[in-house]
């Protein structure tokens, strides 16, 4: 048994039905100081982003239109048997209180290493419901239809270890310490209920490396999410925040990830011409074939001399395109590297993360056409897929899941 401040008495004041922790003095974060030479205190840098959070309570959860971070890990669940609407509630009312927390540079209830929180660097955590939950809780009533396992594709060849799951965190930050110790602590909290079924980490360029709002490079060179709608833009809202369908995921949206796996030996092979006709833009600029600037809209009716449309209607943008902004996605990959085996060969790629409204409506008809024609398709092998409800945001007080499972 633990003591006073130990985990299980932390489980029943938060569970317990007590949600306010009053009298409760949480751990203050420690700073810790530079010690030795004073000089060298003076004269060191000062931080840029270590201290910087984003706010945790609205009308939409974090790590959705926030601006993507440089390290990002998704994680996902199995629920534990006999785990039923109650004790997902209990869950989740726990999980709520450690991300509103941590997110925030202030140590979880509990936390043994409180220092490590100090620091949060951006660090957004966002909660998906996968099919199985809606099950457990006995609300499958509640689940949109496009929250299920996708449908079969030709050019998959899906890994169990990668694929499915009831429960998704998604753990954000510009420092990887950051994610690491948000990853400690709810997975200790989340394992009286579920365990984890696989864990996805990526990368992307770190802040400063680049402006706010480029473009970010895939490992295979491509300038990734040009077409993404704008965060803040009506655009955006179109395309990713729910507003029809069942009423308690309004101001949610949906998640599809997808493990894309990069066929680096075969890829490098293609010199740039073959690369930039597969893709249908420059490699350098990201330009369309047709065009100068990477924003400029594809011409996909212009031919060449001999009569040809230079954007083959087979190439990657050409099956990705589509018309209204409510047929877009909005694209927050990460990139991926295991390193290589004892081969030699890299094992590396995409952790694709798709936000949309609606499944159905939105990612499976861009994916079907993906599927049937892209010459990517000679150079990705997706290895492993998962759908998942993202619920709305919650108010102080509150917590995520509650307009489902409250």
């Amino acid at each position: 048994m633990t003591g006073a401040t130990g985990p299980v008495s932390r489980r029943r004041l938060l569970t317990g039905g007590a949600l306010t922790v009053g009298g409760v003095v949480a751990g203050a974060a420690a700073t810790a100081g530079l010690s030795g030479d004073s000089s060298k205190a003076a004269s060191a840098a000062p931080a840029m982003f270590g201290g910087n959070v984003v706010p945790f309570h609205g009308g939409h959860q974090a790590g959705i239109d926030t601006p993507a971070q440089a390290h990002g890990t998704f994680l996902a669940f199995d629920l534990a048997a006999g785990v039923d609407r109650a004790a997902l509630g209990r869950m989740m009312r726990l999980l709520t209180d450690d991300a509103a927390r941590l997110t925030q540079g202030r140590p979880a209830l509990a936390d043994t290493e409180p220092e490590l929180a100090a620091l949060p660097a951006h660090l957004t955590v966002t909660f998906g419901f996968g099919p199985g939950l809606f099950a457990a809780a006995g609300q499958e009533a509640m689940r949109p239809e496009s929250v299920a396992p996708l449908p079969a594709f030709a050019i998959d060849r899906l890994q169990p270890r990668w694929t499915g799951g009831d429960l998704l965190i998604q753990i954000c930050a510009d420092d990887p310490m950051a994610v690491t110790h948000a990853q400690r602590m709810l997975v200790k909290d989340a394992l009286a209920f579920a365990k984890p079924r696989w864990v996805q980490r990526g990368f992307r360029n770190s802040r400063g490396v680049q402006d706010d709002g480029v473009t970010q490079r895939n490992v295979m060179g491509q300038l990734d999410g040009t077409r993404n709608p704008a965060l803040g833009t009506a655009a955006f809202d179109a395309a990713v925040w729910v507003d029809s369908g069942p009423s308690w995921l309004h101001g949610g949206s949906t998640l599809v990830v997808r493990r894309i796996r990069a066929e680096m030996e075969t890829w490098d092979a293609v010199d740039t011409t073959g690369k930039e006709f597969s893709v249908g833009r420059r490699l350098a600029s990201g330009a369309p074939l047709t065009g100068a600037r990477e924003h400029d809209l594809p011409d996909y009716k212009a031919t060449n001399a001999l009569g040809l449309t230079v954007i083959s209607d087979t190439s990657h943008i050409a099956r990705a395109h589509v018309d209204g902004d409510r047929q877009r996605i909005f694209r927050r990959a990460y990139n991926y590297d295991e390193g290589p085996g004892p081969d030699g060969r890299s094992d590396s790629g995409l952790v694709f993360a798709s936000y949309q409204r609606d499944v159905g409506a939105q990612f499976l008809p861009i994916q079907r056409k993906l599927a049937e024609a892209d010459l990517l398709n000679d150079w990705t092998t997706p290895i492993g897929s998962a759908v998942f409800a993202i619920p709305p945001g919650c108010q102080p007080g509150g917590w995520i899941g509650e307009t489902l499972l409250g």
